[in-house]
């Protein structure tokens, strides 16, 4: 390499450097002394409000310029309401950032005409888990297993026509024969589960096992309620004798609905924030939520909390997210049938 080449590529690499150094800057003078709205599209005390709420505790601390991180609740529709408002509504500079329902980037793609929104226009900032769902009955029921999903009707509780908790419940009464009733139009999940023990409802399909571990693992340990089933496309490891969805698939187009439905469950608890932010601020959001899953101040408050942790990257999720868009369309043809 000549001498000149060299002195060409040293001063690039220079003027990257300063570059680069200057995009930082910028980032941090921006954030310095602001507020970051941290919306929640679920009631208080339900899953994704307490993982919510813990990121919004800690991440301030992460993004270039330590803004104060508020959050605040938007419930409605399953996360829907707030969704919409992100993509529709929402400041476009980084100053907003949203806990939707995994389910939320799929709505258009299922034909869900209240959802106006293009789900990869997003930009997706991470999620605190890779999750599995799971199907619980209270124990007065007398519903044990699967074949008994199959004879006996299970009322459950819906936190709205695009959440896990109407949708999974559908979905298997479609594909598998199950007798599901949805008593739809909980603001969350806290308030099905209150449901569950004013005896309203009997039971919950498309529930986080990281938040009943979390917030009801004595009704297991006491013997009120029974897991049926596992919804993802991979069983936990803590769940080893209890039947996984896909196992149940009776031919290849079942199997392929069911991996496009239960696929949502890597997004497990996405955070998103509204499109057309600076490209700098959306890379320094992903990178204090990388940070902020390895603080060791969060993960003792995790711990404490007994919150399971699986975190998966803004990229990663924006992703899945793509790739959920090339689906065959006999497949989500008919999945829109069951659904709408």
């Amino acid at each position: 390499m000549s001498i000149r080449i060299l002195k060409i590529a040293l001063a690039a690499v220079a003027a990257l450097a300063v570059s680069t150094a200057a995009r930082a800057d910028s980032v941090a003078d921006f954030y310095k002394g602001k507020t970051v709205e941290f919306y929640i599209g679920y009631s208080v005390g339900g899953g994704y409000d307490t993982y919510a709420r813990l990121i919004a505790r800690h991440i301030g601390k992460h993004i270039p310029g330590n803004p104060t991180v508020v959050p605040k609740n938007m419930p409605g529709a399953g996360s829907l309401k707030l969704t919409n408002w992100l993509y529709e509504a929402a400041p476009q500079d980084g100053t907003v950032l949203g806990s939707v329902a995994r389910a939320a980037p799929f709505d258009p793609l299922f034909g869900n005409k209240k959802a106006m929104f293009t789900a990869d226009k997003f930009n997706y900032i991470g999620s605190a888990n890779n999750e599995v769902s799971i199907c619980a009955a209270m124990a007065d029921t007398g519903i044990k297993t699967v074949d008994d999903l199959k004879s006996k009707e299970l009322i459950v509780g819906g936190t709205g026509d695009t959440a896990d908790t109407v949708q999974f419940p559908k979905i298997l009464n479609a594909v598998l024969g199950t007798k599901f009733k949805i008593i739809n139009g909980y603001p969350g999940g806290k308030d099905v589960v209150l449901a569950m023990e004013r005896g309203e409802v009997h039971g919950r399909c498309g529930w986080s096992w990281s938040s009943v571990k979390a917030k009801n693992r004595d009704w297991l340990d006491e013997g009120k309620m029974t897991v049926i089933m596992q919804l993802s496309t991979s069983k936990h490891s803590e769940l080893p004798d209890i039947p996984l969805v896909m196992d149940l698939a009776k031919s290849d187009a079942d199997k392929a609905l069911l991996t496009l439905i239960f696929a949502r469950q890597e997004l497990g608890r996405p955070y998103v924030a509204p499109p057309n932010i600076p490209a700098e601020r959306v890379a320094a959001l992903r990178a204090a939520f990388d940070a902020t899953m390895k603080d060791p101040e969060f993960l003792a408050e995790a711990k404490s909390a007994d919150l399971e942790l699986a975190p998966v990257s803004g990229a990663r999720v924006q992703e899945l997210v793509k790739e959920s868009y090339t689906t065959d369309p006999a497949v989500v043809a008919r999945i829109n049938k069951i659904l709408n």
